[in-house]
């Protein structure tokens, strides 16, 4: 399966709660922090990064 995001852009993407590295999730429909586990969706090839409302 293809990438969504072009890799110079996922190379420089960071979790915006805790600032570490994202992974796509198995299906490439979303990105997960790799460390607070946070998960974000992709729409048309754009992660969605806002933070969680609390």
């Amino acid at each position: 399966m293809k990438d969504p995001i072009p890799k110079d852009l996922f190379d420089i993407l960071a979790c915006p709660v805790c600032k570490a590295d994202l992974v796509y999730n198995k299906d490439k429909t979303g990105l997960v922090c790799t460390k607070c586990k946070q998960k974000y969706e992709i729409k048309e090839g754009i992660p969605i990064l806002l933070p969680p409302e609390d």
